[in-house]
């Protein structure tokens, strides 16, 4: 399947990282989500119903994220992927996950994952 849905610079705020400050405070992290899915059915039919629900998978990740806790941004996506797979009928899921500022002298840094429903 190529066809692709993508959700694209998604920012939310969270408590991330490693030190005493940022345990303290909420920072800005930036998400990119893609998703296989065969599209055709809802293009040919042009309802919604037929389509994958974004703005519902949208407001879950940006539900998750602002709950979230962890120390690592790779704790999160590994976590933000295992929920979609679970609350969603997503074969796959591919994350990209930025913290702006988290390095001197780079724009932001990030991991990348991608993760599969098990059969």
């Amino acid at each position: 399947m190529r066809d692709k849905i993508f959700i694209e610079d998604l920012e939310a705020e969270c408590r991330i990282g490693i030190f005493d400050w940022e345990r303290r405070i909420r920072q800005k992290i930036v998400l990119t989500l893609e998703f296989p899915a065969d599209i055709k059915k809802a293009a040919r039919r042009d309802r919604i119903e037929d389509a994958l629900d974004y703005k519902k998978i949208t407001k879950h990740t940006l539900a998750f994220v602002s709950k979230s806790e962890y120390f690592l941004i790779e704790t999160l996506a590994e976590a933000l992927a295992g929920s979609l797979l679970k609350n969603f009928k997503l074969l796959r899921v591919k994350i990209r996950l930025s913290k702006p500022g988290a390095l001197r002298n780079a724009r932001t840094v990030g991991v990348e994952l991608v993760r599969a429903r098990r059969r």
